[in-house]
């Protein structure tokens, strides 16, 4: 379905086949072909149940205390597993910005990372087996194409 809609929007991406990773430290131990730079995903809730996908780059260390501030919130912590599968229609450790094209709702905000712009960015195809790399207008359009809405932080 990712694969339909990339092709829908003409957007043109690099892929590699991989084993299954679940973490950063993992995906930095693959030896990526493609073009472009790590990325970590983080899916949060907030006190009053409001969702975020926050797309960083994965050098950087996610403060939660300022994601709550960014986003108005007392305090963000980790989404469950049930809300994951449930609104993205994703498994933990294959959590990915393309999941928001599973949530016709659209009740996750993405936070992405401010650094990441101009960039061609890694990003599971909504699955943890493969890496794709897709520039980050392209992605936006995509964010775009889904009526979902994002924010640029400083992170």
């Amino acid at each position: 379905m990712i694969y339909d809609v990339l092709k829908e929007l003409n957007i043109k991406y690099e892929e590699q086949y991989h084993i299954p990773v679940y973490t950063v430290d993992e995906a930095n131990s693959i030896d990526i072909k493609i073009d472009g730079i790590g990325c970590k995903n983080l899916f949060l809730k907030d006190d009053k149940g409001n969702y975020y996908l926050v797309f960083m780059l994965d050098s950087k260390r996610a403060d939660l205390k300022s994601i709550a501030e960014f986003v108005g919130a007392k305090k963000v912590r980790f989404a469950d597993e049930d809300a994951l599968m449930d609104i993205l229609n994703l498994e933990k450790g294959s959590v990915t910005p393309l999941g928001i094209i599973n949530d016709n709702e659209c009740l996750v905000k993405l936070i992405i990372d401010a650094e990441l712009v101009g960039h061609k960015c890694f990003m599971h195809p909504n699955r943890n087996d493969r890496t794709v790399s897709i520039e980050f207008e392209d992605f936006i359009r995509f964010v775009e194409f889904t009526n979902h809405t994002y924010s640029l932080m400083e992170m």
